[in-house]
């Protein structure tokens, strides 16, 4: 744990001095690109373990990081070529986010079936996510 806090306190140093030597458009786009880049990594190296049968949650891991990878993706291309008409308010960008929808369906299944238990109860945190998201839409908007 103190690894990884540390690892994200020089991550944040690293971006931070980007943006201050660069700015931050350079910096979003060169970040935008290389999480797009390693979720496609890492979503290839959990397809593997998905094909080697090393743990159930690696079919959830693979969608999750997938769609991460397309959503970041989004954006870096977006950004790269000047915000177009064609990207901006896109309805393909609904096909981005249900990767990570679906991702967290599989874990959560996945997740529950490890407690021992059965039916749809793992629905309960996801339509709590969408609940709270739809209540901060109508407060904020």
């Amino acid at each position: 744990m103190k690894q990884a806090i540390f690892l994200i306190f020089l991550t944040v140093l690293a971006l931070e001095a980007g943006f201050l030597l660069l700015g931050y458009v350079p910096v979003a786009n060169i970040v935008y690109g290389a999480i797009a880049l390693m979720a496609v990594m890492i979503a290839a190296t959990f397809l593997w373990l998905w094909f080697e049968r090393t743990t159930p949650l690696a079919i959830g891991m693979v969608v999750s990081w997938f769609g991460m990878a397309c959503l970041a993706g989004w954006w870096w291309v977006y950004n790269l070529t000047g915000s177009p008409d064609w990207a901006h308010q896109n309805p393909g960008m609904f096909g981005v986010l249900a990767l990570p929808i679906v991702g967290s369906v599989l874990h959560f299944a996945v997740i529950q079936r490890s407690f021992g238990y059965h039916g749809m109860h793992f629905l309960w945190p996801l339509a709590g996510a969408v609940g709270l998201s739809i209540a901060v839409y109508v407060v904020v908007v």
